[in-house]
């Protein structure tokens, strides 16, 4: 998994489909640069965070936690999917082993001591691939994506991949990038030393 992430590659298919790979023309990533943080600010690169979600996140309706319940995560994002899910026992065995060793990370969102929402990717060098996120409570994984975009950017990460461009992750920010252009990036961000998710 970590060398197929390294390679630009990812994991995607359905209970009883045999293990499919992806490498997408375009690749779908949401900046983690753009300069117009303001002094004071919490930077959001280039997720676009609207005025509605900035005032929910300055409220302090989420609490934020890392890797308190990854496995937890990584299951709610494949639950209620009519399209089947790719969160098979043997994806969450083996993304799970990825967190015991240090290189797949989960963000939560909390509501009083109830999950509201997360994410969960992994981490190469500078690369953080996003996989998937959920909500329970609304904004929930909203929530969850600005605090890892804030994350990332705090810990001089290069890249949050977020494989393919849909509605919902367009609206948060995402744009595509050639394949060509994305593997020069991944090859810089993979190549980073000293960047480390916690």
């Amino acid at each position: 998994l970590l060398r197929a992430y390294a390679e630009g590659v990812f994991p995607w298919f359905n209970e009883g489909d045999p293990i499919l790979w992806w490498s997408p023309h375009p690749r779908a990533v949401i900046e983690l640069e753009d300069g117009t943080t303001r002094k004071g600010s919490p930077g959001y690169g280039g997720l676009h965070v609207s005025h509605r979600l900035a005032r929910t996140l300055r409220s302090g309706k989420f609490r934020v936690t890392v890797n308190e319940c990854f496995p937890t995560v990584m299951r709610a994002c494949g639950e209620n999917r009519p399209e089947g899910t790719w969160v098979t026992d043997d994806m969450l065995a083996g993304y799970t082993e990825l967190h015991r060793l240090g290189h797949a990370h989960s963000v939560e969102t909390w509501v009083g001591d109830d999950l509201a929402g997360g994410v969960y990717g992994v981490a190469v060098g500078g690369l953080f691939a996003a996989e998937s996120m959920f909500y329970r409570v609304s904004d929930g994984s909203k929530a969850a994506l600005a605090a890892l975009v804030v994350r990332l950017r705090e810990r001089g990460f290069a890249l949050l991949d977020v494989q393919m461009k849909t509605p919902h992750t367009g609206r948060m920010g995402a744009t595509n990038v050639s394949r060509g252009e994305y593997l020069r990036r991944l090859r810089e961000a993979v190549g980073m030393t000293g960047v480390s998710f916690l």
